[in-house]
């Protein structure tokens, strides 16, 4: 549930900028198991892909170290976090070891409607009450390649007790259930290897046929001059 915002213009099929209007942006969703390398993998993909905006969730969980209000997570308390739920700000939220965590409505859909496409990092609860909401959003589960190999890398970043180790690698047995749940499963055993696969699945949501711009092919194949309504039309 991480981010870091970027505001670059959404990305036709030709690779070209073009106008928020031709399509509504896509939401993409990403969930894996805490120490599994999706926040390195997601801020990463924000600085390849353009067009494409990190999410910002609201957390009352304290901040670590290197982590900054705003950019990273919106940190508050639980009283503030609470009246937004109570006002209905969240499309989701979330109670994750012990604090709270939620992705607000406003800005998801406003970046959608402008054409930009949306990146939600967000555990697999949060997830699954998301794609009730969106029914046409993308889903990618994230894996380590083992139990053992994220046992290390959750001693190795230092950030957890031991007792929060054991719940993090606890909750993974449960998470690793609703796999069947996602569209695509990416096995990040190398970083830059998960990186590529994962820019694939983005490229290839982008060209699929029901996200092009119907307007712009029939103008340009289908119809003749005096039947073109113009290229600056919704996808259906």
């Amino acid at each position: 549930m991480n981010s870091a915002p970027t505001t670059s213009p959404s990305v036709p099929v030709s690779g070209h900028p073009r106008s928020s209007t031709d399509r509504r942006g896509i939401l993409f969703i990403i969930s894996a198991p805490s120490g599994t390398g999706k926040t390195t993998l997601c801020k990463q993909l924000t600085v390849n892909l353009p067009g494409l905006w990190h999410s910002i969730s609201y957390t009352t969980r304290k901040p670590r170290p290197g982590e900054e209000h705003g950019s990273d997570y919106y940190f508050v308390d639980e009283k503030s976090f609470q009246e937004m739920t109570a006002k209905n700000e969240f499309v989701e939220w979330a109670h994750v070891y012990g604090n709270l965590y939620g992705t607000p409505w406003k800005s998801l859909t406003e970046k959608i409607d402008q054409g930009i496409d949306v990146l939600l990092e967000i555990d697999v609860q949060g997830a699954l009450q998301v794609k009730k909401r969106f029914e046409d959003a993308v889903s990618i589960f994230i894996l380590p390649p083992s139990m053992t190999v994220l046992r290390s890398r959750l001693h190795t970043r230092a950030s957890d007790t031991p007792d929060e180790i054991q719940r993090r690698l606890h909750k993974v047995k449960e998470e690793v259930w609703s796999y069947r749940e996602y569209a695509y499963i990416v096995r990040n055993e190398d970083l830059s290897r998960s990186l590529r696969d994962l820019e694939s699945i983005f490229w290839s949501e982008r060209l699929k046929t029901k996200r092009l711009n119907m307007t712009w092919l029939e103008n340009n194949f289908i119809l003749d001059d005096d039947q073109k309504t113009g290229d600056h039309k919704d996808l259906p």
